[in-house]
């Protein structure tokens, strides 16, 4: 069973990068799937990206397209978001998420999730 904990999330100003790490227990991470999710205060849990096992097929909401960027070292059975440019909207509670064997866009078929790590930008 694969566990995920998430960290890198902090204040920042708006315009600045921020990268966030989701460390992943057991051995069958790198057989995985992760996406990231986020939610801000008032609204629904919100696709932001995601990639495939290896990293090199990746999908990103177009909210975030051009300005993050995911990743993973399946050698350190970490995966990460790069999160350029932030902006107000951005502020949110981000999730690591990880499935088997393909990713998706939608957090119900996302079986292991990650606490949250916050995310606040500001103006």
């Amino acid at each position: 069973q694969v566990q995920l904990v998430e960290s890198g999330g902090r204040l920042v100003q708006a315009g600045e990068s921020l990268r966030l790490s989701c460390a992943a227990s057991g051995r069958t991470f790198s057989t995985y799937a992760i996406g990231w999710f986020r939610q801000a205060p008032g609204k629904d849990r919100e696709f932001v990206a995601a990639c495939n096992w290896s990293g090199r097929s990746t999908y990103y909401a177009d909210s975030v397209k051009g300005r993050f960027a995911i990743s993973r070292d399946n050698a350190k059975n970490t995966g990460y978001l790069q999160m350029n440019s932030l902006n107000p909207e951005d502020t949110a509670v981000y999730f690591c998420a990880a499935r088997f064997p393909d990713f998706s866009s939608l957090a119900s078929e996302y079986e292991l999730w990650g606490q949250g790590t916050q995310v606040t930008v500001s103006s």
